[in-house]
Order: C-alpha cells, then structure tokens, then sequence
C-alpha cells in the first residue's frame, strides 16, 4: 500500500515538472516573439531613467549637421528695444540655425491627348502612348493614380505594415483623394504584372549554391497558414503556402536542389535529399545555454559541453583550411562519444540525439567557403513580414496572398540589392514590355 502512495506521489511529482517546464518554455518563447506585444507587464514603481549611461568615455557628442544645400535664407531681427526694460540694443554678431522643412505638398494631374487612328492598309486600330503613361485604359478606366502614389502607396502597405485604409489616409493627407478599395486592385494588378519577374527571382534563388529558408505563422481569411522564405546574397523570395510541409517548400526550393541548405532544425528540410546541408549553430547554441540554466545542477555538464564544443566549431572560422578539417573531425568525434555515453536527464538526452541525426550539417560552414554558420539571412528577411502580420494579420483571400508574395520579393529585392524599390516600381510601371524591366539586366 505504501509503495502504491509513494508511486502516485512520484508520477504526480513528474507530471508536475513537465507542466512546469512547458510554461518556462512558454514565457520564454513569448519573451522572445519578433515583434511581442507591447505590453511588458506592469510598471516599475522607481523606473531606471530611459537611454544609456553616458560613463567616463562615451564617444563623442552627436548633432544634427548642418544642410549642404540652402533653399532659403531669412534673417531672424532683433527687437527694436529690450523687452525687460525698453533700453537700446546693440548688435553684436549673427548667429545661424537651420530647419528641414516639407515642402508644400500639391499633387500633380497630367491630362494625356491620346492620339488614336487607323491603319490605312489593314484598317487595325492604332493608339499613341507617351513615355509617361502606365495605361493604355481609356474611357471609364482613364482616371488613375501616377505611379509615384501608385507605388508609394505599394511600399507603405507591403513593406511598412500600414493597412489600405491607413495607406488611403496618408495618400488623403498629401492632396491625392483615393479609397482603400482602389488601392486594394491596384496592389492585385501590380502583383499580376510582376509575376514574371517574381518567377525569375525563384529561378536564380534555385541557381545558387547556397540558400537559406524559414517560415512563419499566417493568416488568410482568418485561418492558419505559413509564410515561406527563402533567401541568398542579393536575392529574396515568399511564397504564403497553407501547410508547414514539404510541399510548400517546394515553392521556392525545388526539391532536386543540390546547392547548400542553411536552416534551422525543423525537419522538413531534410526532405533536400540532394542538397548538402548546415543546421543554425545559434538555434542549437540558444538551446544549450537554456539547458545549462534550467537543467539540475547534476545535469549541466552535458549542455555546457555542448554550448563549448559549438564555440569552438565557430571560432574555428578564422583558421586556414587544412586548420578548419582537424578541427571538423576533432569536434565530429566528441559528438560521437557524447552519443555512447549515459545522460540520465531526459532533455540531455534529447539535445545529444538530435545532434547525433544533424551531425553530417553541423559544420558544413568549415568545410566550404560561402556557407554561413547561421540562418541570419532568413532571420533578417522574414523580420518585416513579421511586424506586418501584427499589425493588419495577414490577407484576406489567397489571391491577397498571392500578390503579397510577388510584392514582398520584389520589393526586399530591391532592398537588398541596393536599389529604391519606388523608383524601380514606377520604371516598371511605365515600361512599354514590363518583363524588360529587372533587376538582373
């Protein structure tokens, strides 16, 4: 009878750890959300006074500096007596300050005489377009938004967050009337358009050595989807797919890739059969360092043994090659005899399984160039996409989401590339042959 009461007592004990454990897991993952809410709890009743400490050796003072170019100049006089006690002033020197200031905004609206006629041989119909059109619509359809507000409004919606009402607001503010709705088909008619090029950025992505995926929650029509990435130097791609499964994947990396993968541990990326492959060191550093702070104190050993042998893989970086190979095999073999050894935590032995199966793509960045250790690059490019969803929550239609993805890679392209993604829009707009028009001629 005792024995029972001691084994209840003890199942309950372990059932309580894991519930313990999955709410420390929990808090943590919710300290670390892109984009957390605001709310931080509640406040301190004596705050720490905002900014940084200044200390002994702070740098050197920073300002405003002063504009190269002068639009204006006004002259600030001086009173014609002291305001305090009406005695005479005397003047002494000049000063300067300088303001940047908006100009007045006042929009511009152009009137085209399309010339139309007819061919006297074949009888077709012949329109005259001017280089700054973007349209050829006459009729019902010949009133429309320039392509500067077109595609500002394009860049506030699809790379800064605001809603189409809020972007309809911005555009109101600056003179240009226009409704959410119409901003709305305009977004699905530049998707259209920019199809073809956003297929050529899918191909190059599928060229490269190396790329780096990942994905996120999203939402179309209220219901769970994910937001795909994928990443290389110079290039960005999305695609919002409605699973977490290979097959979405595959949207953007083919699955015969044969280039090098830099994810992090899930595991459908394992599906890249014939692509080489390198685990995120800072996904599995992160986790060690956990470890090392939740696990018993009879427990730590093997998450900090973990948390040096990926320290050592890293600063391995800066050895020679023939340097870089010692070390691969050095560290492969303390990875394998971690494995024959007994971890009677259960959380260690899962840490050391999971780097036993990621043990052929744990130091593939030491033994070829161009590899990177972590997957920062999709860390970085699903960042905005992130801070969007808080703020609007996805798309409405999968239509949305289609034209979300071509914008999005068009325009984190352009970032990335150096290139201002408006003036790259307007040009594309305005094109005769848009698929002329990209990145790469």
């Amino acid at each position: 009878m005792l024995a029972d009461e001691q084994t209840e007592v003890i199942a309950a004990r372990d059932a309580r750890i894991k519930e313990l454990e999955k709410l420390l897991d929990d808090a943590r993952r919710s300290g670390k959300r892109q984009a957390a809410p605001f709310s931080k709890g509640d406040p301190k009743e004596a705050p720490a006074k905002p900014g940084r400490r200044s200390g002994k050796r702070h740098g050197r003072h920073g300002h405003r500096m002063a504009p190269a170019t002068i639009d204006r100049d006004l002259v600030a006089p001086l009173p014609e007596c002291c305001p305090d006690c009406g005695g005479e002033i005397e003047h002494l020197r000049d000063a300067e300050q300088f303001q940047t200031e908006l100009p007045e905004t006042r929009p511009v609206t152009t009137r085209f005489r399309v010339r139309v006629g007819r061919c006297m041989k074949c009888r077709r119909r012949i329109q005259g377009r001017h280089p700054e059109q973007t349209s050829d619509a006459l009729g019902a359809a010949g009133s429309m938004l320039g392509p500067h507000a077109r595609n500002f409004a394009t860049w506030l919606h699809y790379a800064l967050g605001l809603s189409f009402g809020k972007t309809a607001g911005v555009l109101g503010h600056l003179g240009v009337p226009v409704t959410a709705g119409a901003l709305s088909s305009g977004a699905q008619a530049t998707g259209t358009a920019l199809a073809p090029l956003y297929g050529e950025i899918v191909a190059r992505i599928n060229d490269a050595p190396v790329v780096v995926p990942d994905e996120t929650g999203w939402r179309v029509g209220g219901e769970g989807a994910w937001l795909w990435v994928a990443t290389t130097e110079g290039l960005v791609c999305y695609h919002v797919g409605a699973t977490r499964g290979f097959e979405d994947a595959t949207a953007l990396v083919k699955k015969d890739y044969a280039g090098v993968v830099v994810r992090d541990g899930w595991i459908v990326y394992r599906g890249y059969e014939q692509a080489t492959h390198q685990t995120c060191i800072a996904h599995l550093l992160r986790r060690a360092k956990h470890m090392e702070t939740d696990n018993p104190d009879w427990a730590r050993s093997t998450p900090r043994e973990v948390k040096d042998l990926l320290l050592s893989a890293l600063a391995a970086r800066d050895l020679a090659q023939d340097e870089r190979a010692e070390v691969v095999a050095d560290l492969t073999e303390r990875i394998e005899l971690l494995g024959e050894q007994s971890h009677p935590y259960e959380a260690n032995r899962i840490l050391v399984a999971h780097l036993l199966n990621e043990k052929d793509a744990l130091f593939t960045f030491l033994t070829t160039d161009g590899v990177d250790a972590t997957n920062w690059r999709a860390e970085q490019a699903i960042r905005p996409a992130v801070v969007n969803r808080k703020v609007w929550g996805g798309n409405r239609t999968w239509r949305g989401a289609a034209t979300q993805g071509r914008i999005m890679s068009v325009l984190r392209t352009a970032v990335v590339r150096g290139v201002d993604p408006i003036e790259f829009l307007v040009r594309f707009a305005r094109a005769p042959d848009p698929t002329a028009v990209s990145f790469f001629t």
